[in-house]
């Protein structure tokens, strides 16, 4: 930690999100956002066919039901999240975002643009930095979906949002990264690119890797729905 952050923290400018530091800062959404980096890795890509999300849910207890520790999030038939960071803040934003989904099915009788919902969760998240009596979601989503064609967003605790072709959150950002710089290519399949990145995922993980750490999910162009991944799937996959 620098000295500045520490001269700030004697001096309470951390106390709230709503207050500025001397140079600037809201230092209650910068430790949010250093959360994100403790959280397990996660990676999504935007294929020729669809969108593959990948996540590393990292199982620490053997009596856990591992069928039951879920880090990628059906929020839509044609649109789905994973997390890094505090899971249980994701939940709440899932949870936001699939009912603002289906608000948008009964009304308009048709399946909700992904980039009106990014922008819809990330005002929630953005209001959490600038209103006092509550801290910010120490989480960052990647969305991804499919309407005319597939598309893939980063949401972070600022509420800042971008769309990517293929990127990483969590605690491998910056290796999963390097890894998809140099092998994504834009004309790969829903298959390679889930080849791809369990292969980013295994050189990352290393001897901690196994099919029963991941979570995952595609949303295909041919049929506009979310499927979570199996092992039988991804076995195919790798052949």
């Amino acid at each position: 930690m620098q000295q500045g952050d520490v001269s700030h923290q004697m001096m309470g400018y951390d106390r709230a999100s709503t207050m500025f530091s001397p140079d600037g800062r809201l230092l209650q959404v910068e430790y949010a956002k250093k959360t994100v980096k403790q959280g397990t890795s996660a990676l999504g890509l935007v294929c020729k066919d669809g969108v593959v999300l990948l996540a590393d849910k990292r199982v620490m207890e053997k009596l856990i039901v591992k069928s039951t520790v879920e880090k990628v999030f059906q929020i839509d038939e044609n649109i789905a999240a994973v997390a890094a960071g505090i899971v249980s803040d994701a939940r709440i934003l899932v949870e936001k975002a699939q009912v603002m989904a289906q608000q948008h099915r009964v009304t308009y009788d048709e399946p909700m643009e992904i980039y009106s919902l990014v922008k819809d969760i990330c005002n929630i998240k953005q209001n959490f930095t600038q209103y006092g009596g509550a801290r910010p979601f120490g989480v960052s989503l990647l969305m991804a979906g499919v309407n005319s064609h597939p598309r893939l967003f980063l949401t972070d605790p600022t509420g800042i949002y971008w769309e990517y072709k293929a990127t990483a959150i969590g605690e491998a950002e910056d290796e999963l990264k390097e890894i998809l710089n140099t092998q994504y290519k834009e004309n790969m399949s829903v298959e390679e690119g889930l080849k791809l990145g369990m292969d980013a995922l295994k050189k990352v993980l290393g001897k901690e890797y196994s099919l029963d750490r991941l979570d995952g999910g595609i949303i295909k162009m041919s049929d506009k729905k979310f499927h979570r991944l199996t092992k039988e799937y991804i076995r195919k996959c790798l052949k």
